[in-house]
């Protein structure tokens, strides 16, 4: 993972006189400091390496592809229509503009338009269901406000009196958790399957970003690290909730790179984004004013994307070559030990003990803590089959 910085700044650091700055732990942070003064020069625009699915700027993306996915039982043409490898390339499409966005979402018959004749005419399926009918009419309701929240956050950043713009803040604020409240109306996941629960939630997520965003604004840190870490516990929990609905092959297939991915960079930067916000507070008094002195300004670090998106994405990848040597129910497993390492002493224990019973030699529970999810998961998936009669999933 790699900063990217101003060139005049990036210049500094080859050339020595600045110096990145690192938390306590070691975790690299998107600060520099003039490396003989000590004083903070300047901060990161961008990171390197991390491209997140949720971040508040998708949300008209990752709504709009509910539409394709629509409730109860989906085809599973429509689900490999909006993929982790599809929605990366839409998003690039509503990105150069070449997508309009309108009520929180995006002419999907014009943007997969390639996909077939049968996704055409799912799309039109799932617009004159009547129960997506009123999720969507909640959905652009909730958005039409969200929307307005962020431009007039714009404005609050405009104003001059301190006291003021706070005010604009928490009014912004405000709007926000109503389009929240929306967003997590529990009538939205009613007889959504599993693909269509982790987008909504997906939705959710990046609402209650730009929630600490605006924290962050005001300079109250500790809001900030407190919002960060409930949300990465809602993510976390949301994609458990969502394995455990898996009961098609297609779901699965959609599911697993979109998690992966998600726990690979949503959790990441969001990790980054609390260890900065942390490091903050463990400041003395002396750094502190040297930093407020620094007239730094909170930024929205830029995710800067290492891959073509006309390739197949690595999480896609690994999926394939996963399946080719695992079942449905390992691979589930694997997700849940990935959002859940908790999850592993219990799966350890359980293999430990299936072992003695069936006499074989039982390993370690240190050599079963360091063996690879997919291992756990295999083990765990092979006794527990012959316990009983194994499902699908």
């Amino acid at each position: 993972m790699l900063f990217q910085f101003p060139a005049a700044i990036q210049l500094g650091l080859d050339t020595g006189k600045l110096v990145q700055v690192f938390s306590k732990s070691g975790v690299p942070l998107g600060l520099v400091r003039d490396a003989v003064t000590g004083r903070f020069a300047g901060q990161a625009v961008g990171v390197i390496g991390l491209n997140p699915l949720t971040g508040f700027s998708s949300l008209p993306l990752l709504q709009a592809t509910t539409a394709v996915i629509g409730v109860g039982v989906v085809a599973t043409a429509a689900l490999a229509a909006v993929n982790l490898y599809q929605t990366l390339k839409l998003r690039q499409d509503v990105a150069a503009l070449r997508l309009e966005v309108k009520d929180g979402f995006i002419n999907l018959k014009q943007a997969l338009r390639d996909q077939g004749l049968e996704v055409i005419e799912h799309i039109d399926r799932v617009a004159e269901d009547v129960e997506f009918r009123h999720h969507r009419t909640i959905l652009a309701r909730a958005y039409g406000l969200f929307n307005q929240a962020t431009i007039r956050l714009q404005s609050a950043l405009t104003v001059q009196d301190l006291a003021r713009r706070n005010a604009d803040i928490n009014s912004v604020r405000d709007m926000m958790f109503q389009a929240l409240a929306d967003y997590d109306n529990p009538q939205l996941l009613n007889n959504t399957n599993a693909a269509g629960y982790i987008r909504r939630r997906e939705c959710v997520w990046a609402i209650q970003q730009a929630i600490a965003f605006t924290y962050q604004l005001q300079g109250e840190p500790t809001s900030v690290s407190h919002r960060l870490t409930a949300l990465c516990t809602t993510i976390r929990q949301d994609s458990l909730a969502a394995v455990n609905q898996i009961n098609s092959q297609a779901e699965l297939d959609f599911l697993f790179p979109e998690l992966v991915r998600i726990h690979d960079h949503d959790l990441q930067a969001l990790n980054l984004w609390q260890t900065q916000i942390d490091w903050v507070q463990t400041l003395d008094s002396d750094e502190i004013r040297l930093l407020n002195n620094s007239e730094l300004n909170p930024v929205d670090l830029k995710m800067i994307e290492t891959e073509a998106l006309l390739e197949v994405p690595p999480e896609q990848t690994l999926y394939e070559e996963l399946q080719s040597k695992s079942n449905n129910a390992t691979l589930c497993n694997q997700l849940r030990l990935m959002m859940a390492p908790d999850m592993r002493l219990e799966y350890a224990s359980v293999i430990s003990q299936q072992a003695q019973n069936n006499g074989l030699k039982a390993l370690t529970m240190d050599q079963l803590q360091a063996a690879s999810d997919y291992t756990i998961s295999n083990l765990y998936h092979y006794f527990q089959a012959k316990q009983e009669t194994s499902t699908y999933f």
